[in-house]
């Protein structure tokens, strides 16, 4: 059963960026809660860097994720760290729960994956993605592709090796349980999902080989003794996805909390694209961390007075609960507090 309460026990949160650009207001909303609502109660800070993707994710973000969260006032007691001068190593690490970079997970993930295999929740799936959607009907997928109709799962031996063939590269899909799941969001209220409530069996590993988010996820949240989750309300669907792998998998679930979003002017959640408000950008145009600090606090509810503040001396009075209910937007009058300051109150 997930936890109930993000305070209970000794809290263990996480901050878990993909080094795939430049960290952007978006990115700094959601770790801010993540790390307010773990150092409020105490508790310690696991950084993660979630390079699992090879064809997106770079070194020199990497490195940039590290000192754009340094330089917001954020700090970690596990994961990567600065490499030292001259040591060689581009990204070092400290904590007795690593590796803390996915792409050093290899054997990690194939562990968890012959456990699965043993349990006989995986299959081979040999759908494109074009057949994907065209089975369902949509022209978007989401991280685990089209709600999927279970096309492969009942495929004989013999059929899955006529499709090895005729040249088919096979995705890994797992197929959990069909009761439901249930936990309470310490954000969003109480939580019932069945797992074809969030596209049905999801793939594991992707047909190229590499390990699909919710696998890694799950099992690094697991062998990282993570208690506290604080993300944005867009991953809320991923949670049942997790836990049930969590719990094949022998783990502990987490507590979860899934945050309003920060969204642009139009009420677009914010994205690497929006690059104007990459955490480098504004640095370079003289934006201190202090006035982001203050509007991000504010527009969580946790900084009235409008001050440019230090993510440090928010810890102790930071409440998860006076957080919005919706989502929040960078309108003009917030642009203007951030690039010139707040307005008097």
């Amino acid at each position: 059963m997930a936890r109930d309460m993000l305070g209970a026990g000794h809290i263990r949160g996480r901050l878990a960026p993909s080094p795939t650009g430049y960290l952007h207001l978006g990115n700094a909303w959601a770790f801010l809660l993540a790390w307010w609502a773990a150092r409020q109660a105490g508790g310690d800070i696991v950084l993660r860097l979630e390079d699992i993707d090879p064809q997106r994710s770079r070194p020199e973000y990497a490195l940039a994720v590290l000192e754009d969260l340094r330089w917001l006032g954020m700090d970690w007691d596990e994961g990567p760290a600065f490499p030292a001068a001259g040591s060689g190593d581009p990204l070092p690490e400290r904590g007795e729960y690593g590796p803390y970079v996915q792409s050093r997970c290899a054997g990690l993930y194939a562990q968890a994956l012959q456990r699965l295999e043993r349990l006989g929740c995986l299959y081979p799936c040999f759908c494109t993605r074009k057949e994907l959607r065209a089975l369902a009907g949509a022209p978007h997928v989401d991280d685990s592709g089209a709600p999927y109709p279970g096309t492969c799962r009942q495929l004989s031996e013999a059929q899955r090796a006529a499709l090895r063939q005729a040249g088919r590269q096979a995705s890994l899909r797992f197929h959990g349980p069909s009761e439901p799941i249930r936990f309470r969001d310490a954000a969003q209220g109480p939580q019932t999902f069945r797992l074809d409530d969030c596209g049905g069996d999801f793939a594991v590993q992707r047909s190229d080989g590499v390990i699909a988010y919710q696998l890694a996820v799950a099992v690094d949240d697991g062998r990282m003794r993570i208690t506290q989750v604080v993300r944005g309300r867009d991953i809320l669907s991923s949670t049942p996805r997790q836990i049930a792998l969590l719990r094949l998998l022998g783990y502990e679930i987490p507590a979860y909390a899934h945050v309003p979003l920060l969204c642009d002017a139009e009420g677009e959640r914010l994205a690497k694209r929006h690059h104007s408000l990459a955490l480098r950008s504004l640095r370079a145009e003289g934006v201190p961390p202090e006035r982001i600090v203050g509007l991000l606090a504010w527009l969580a509810g946790n900084n009235p007075a409008r001050r440019d503040v230090t993510a440090a001396e928010l810890v102790p009075a930071f409440r998860l609960d006076r957080l919005p209910r919706t989502d929040r937007s960078l309108d003009g009058p917030l642009m203007d507090w951030l690039r010139h300051g707040a307005p008097s109150v």
